[in-house]
């Protein structure tokens, strides 16, 4: 039989073009109306939406991103890019060919239908889809595939199609993960109490067998069994909320704002949910959350980068898409 020619596609979340409320208002625009993201009913929801959210959310997330934001462009692209160009190096060198990585962002640019028309001017028969959020939620991965789908609705000829929907607790991944918090105890000692946060869900969305909350906690168990963690050493958080229902707890800012009281003066933070740095850990965990842990009495708090374009990093990614080649 014939082997097909395979193509890689890795997609991220997204990012705004520039740190502005205009290009803010574009972005939040496409992503706040995913109905994989808010589930209220169409019509309640646009209103709400244009008429309040978008005109006044746009401003004051912009100024997160003007901390955040480099000369090449948002963190989250930028790395996203370096993470293409090593995994298609690593990929190619393995299997000694010429293997097409394409990126694609599910809001913003560039988006997954250019990245799969990228793929498809390559001639590329099958494509790898390979959603950069280990732990499974529909609100992302699954919301990644519908965007997937909806690109292939164009398509004359539709190609072999491989979806892979999380890898929270592949060893490679782990390992990765631990080795980041390793080689911060290497050059100082370790803090008293390890967190690993996670962005948020709400709560209702797990009662109705999102699986995020289960892959998040068996995450953080696994990194606690490479590190030798015991309870009291390694907490589970959860960040970013937005709106008044309940989410999934504990909640890192109020967790934050608690520890001091219980003795806990000095913390180390890393969210693996994140597989590159962005708004939400350089600005919100790395500065907000910092400011937020000292206020309350904290004395040192570090954050852990994200994994990145980490050689171990892309060694894991490249292990997961050739488990599926």
């Amino acid at each position: 039989m014939k082997q097909l020619h395979s193509g890689i596609l890795i997609t991220n979340l997204g990012t705004p073009d520039a740190p502005t409320p205009s290009a803010l208002r574009r972005y939040l625009a496409e992503f706040l109306w995913d109905e994989r993201v808010v589930d209220l009913a169409r019509i309640p929801w646009w209103l709400i939406l244009h008429g309040i959210i978008l005109r006044t959310r746009p401003g004051k997330v912009s100024k997160a991103y003007q901390k955040v934001w480099t000369d090449e462009g948002g963190p989250l692209l930028v790395i996203s890019k370096q993470q293409r160009d090593a995994i298609e190096k690593q990929l190619s060198a393995q299997l000694g060919k010429d293997i097409p990585v394409a990126l694609g962002m599910r809001y913003g640019n560039p988006s997954i239908a250019s990245a799969m028309e990228q793929l498809r001017d390559q001639g590329v028969e099958r494509i790898i889809v390979l959603p950069l959020f280990p732990q499974y939620s529909a609100a992302t991965t699954g919301s990644t595939f519908d965007a997937v789908s909806q690109a292939l609705q164009s398509w004359r000829s539709i190609p072999e199609m491989v979806f892979i929907n999380q890898y929270h607790d592949h060893p490679a991944y782990i390992n990765a993960l631990a080795n980041t918090v390793r080689e911060t105890w290497n050059k100082r000692p370790p803090a008293q109490r390890l967190l690993l946060s996670f962005h948020g869900l709400p709560l209702r969305y797990h009662t109705l067998g999102d699986p995020y909350r289960t892959q998040c906690e068996a995450t953080t168990a696994a990194v606690a069994e490479q590190l030798e963690l015991h309870n009291g050493e390694i907490q589970l958080v959860y960040q970013s909320r937005f709106g008044r229902e309940e989410w999934l707890q504990p909640y890192t800012d109020e967790t934050l704002q608690q520890l001091p009281a219980d003795g806990i003066h000095n913390i180390d933070i890393v969210c693996p949910g994140f597989s590159a740095d962005c708004v939400e850990t350089l600005e919100e965990i790395a500065i907000q959350n910092h400011e937020l842990f000292l206020e309350a009495g904290g004395s040192e708090y570090h954050y852990i980068p994200a994994l990145n374009s980490r050689d171990d990093h892309i060694q894991a990614l490249t292990e997961i898409l050739l488990e599926r080649w």
